[in-house]
């Protein structure tokens, strides 16, 4: 009479498990994501010089590798195959969002997108690395910019030098092996 069950669980297992439509969606749009990657690198244009790997080997990789990830979580989770739930995440849901932080991160990221054409992407990409360090907290300063101009360089290298993808050098047109 006063129960607190459902009438799912009173009649025992007669009612078979919800799938979990959450997840299902998730693995879906990873799996979409990967097929859209697939079509956007199938129109990457390859210049006549690239040889056995152009710039169309990377996105076909992670394209690839989502489109095999979303594939391989929608099965599994249609089998009844889920993960257990997390108990909790490390973190204290009483703190407050340090909107400074955030503010300093997306204005990182603006000026990012500013400086792309005037000054090309290896300085901006450093502005860009060195304001997220600065964003976060790092410290000493000195190490994050120096990082940042680290990163940026060879990230500059690995794409434009090695793979020819076209990012704008900026100021730093004319070195040899940063053009693509």
């Amino acid at each position: 009479m006063g129960s607190s069950t459902t009438g799912a669980v009173r009649g025992g297992s007669d009612a078979a498990p919800a799938k979990p439509l959450g997840e299902i969606i998730f693995a879906a749009v990873i799996l979409s994501i990967g097929i859209v990657g697939f079509v956007a690198g199938a129109g990457i244009q390859t210049p006549d010089s690239a040889s056995d790997i152009g710039p169309r080997a990377l996105p076909y990789i992670v394209s690839g590798l989502l489109v095999i990830v979303g594939a391989g979580l929608i099965v599994q989770l249609l089998r009844g195959k889920t993960g257990e739930a997390d108990e909790g995440e490390d973190i204290d849901p009483d703190v407050r969002t340090d909107w400074l932080t955030v503010a300093k991160m997306a204005g990182t990221v603006v000026v990012h997108i500013f400086l792309i054409i005037p000054l090309g992407w290896p300085v901006a990409a450093a502005v860009l690395f060195f304001g997220a360090a600065w964003a976060l907290g790092a410290k000493p300063l000195w190490r994050a910019a120096v990082v940042g101009v680290v990163m940026a360089l060879v990230l500059q290298f690995a794409f434009g030098g090695l793979l020819g993808v076209s990012l704008p050098a900026g100021v730093l047109e004319g070195v040899p092996f940063l053009n693509g």
